[in-house]
């Protein structure tokens, strides 16, 4: 029988590189968390996605969806709600080595955010996965996050699971666990994952997960610590395929 866990934590970010949600529950379908990702932003002269990594002002910005509306908030308290009718442009842009269409969007989003970011962007619908960089769920464990707020001096660090934008937080025992379940089938709420590989992580961990400043060095430390990859990327927490969908809900 698949081994069941309890979630702890659930969340993502319905527009690329914005704040990380913490929500009660989330619905995992084979594409990942529905809602995961809808939108990105999009340079579109230079055909570019924006990353957390180039403009880690974005995690300043919440992004929540109201209805048919998205909604947008500034930590200047500036706000937008409107929908996101397609404009019936389209670009296509490199995604780590793999190209997206992306549908670009009217609405005053693209504004405001050009606005924030010093620089002209548009905002644009993604298809399922299409802003994803590997499988479309990651999970870490409560056991892995204590032992590096442990090994960094900062006990925040075990309560901001956001840092590192992982799907789900299961509760464990035992720090980096969830590695060794590489190819088995784990039950979270009504959903069944598959675990694959551990995740290299890149210096948004080092950025707080609600005002993006740059607060702790944390990818120094797991770079010390932790196995690397073949490009010296540290790991932590592991990527996941969802093979029975359903909702997946917080006991918190």
């Amino acid at each position: 029988m698949p081994a069941t866990h309890v979630v702890r934590r659930a969340g993502f970010a319905p527009v690329k590189g914005m704040r990380h949600l913490d929500l009660d529950e989330v619905v995992l379908d084979e594409q990942g968390a529905v809602g995961d990702r809808a939108w990105c932003l999009v340079d579109v002269e230079q055909a570019r996605v924006l990353k957390t990594v180039q403009h880690p002002s974005l995690i300043g910005v919440v992004a929540r969806t109201q209805g048919d509306e998205l909604e947008l908030t500034l930590p200047t308290g500036e706000s937008v709600s409107a929908p996101t009718p397609p404009s019936g442009e389209d670009v296509t842009c490199d995604y780590w080595g793999r190209p997206v269409a992306l549908a670009l969007t009217d609405g005053p989003h693209a504004e405001l955010l050009s606005g924030w970011l010093h620089e002209p962007v548009r905002l644009a619908a993604a298809p399922r996965g299409g802003v994803v960089f590997a499988d479309p769920v990651t999970l870490v464990g409560t056991a892995s996050l204590r032992d590096l707020a442990a090994r960094v001096g900062h006990e925040d660090v075990r309560h901001q699971a956001a840092r590192f934008r992982a799907t789900l937080v299961v509760e464990t025992e035992e720090p980096y666990v969830e590695e060794s379940w590489a190819g088995q089938e784990h039950v979270v709420g009504e959903a069944t994952l598959r675990i694959g590989g551990p995740v290299p992580r890149c210096a948004v961990i080092d950025h707080h997960p609600v005002t993006g400043e740059k607060d702790v060095r944390l990818l120094k430390a797991l770079a010390r610590d932790r196995p690397l990859n073949s490009a010296g990327e540290p790991m932590l927490g592991v990527y996941a395929t969802c093979v029975r969908p359903g909702r997946v809900g917080v006991t918190r």
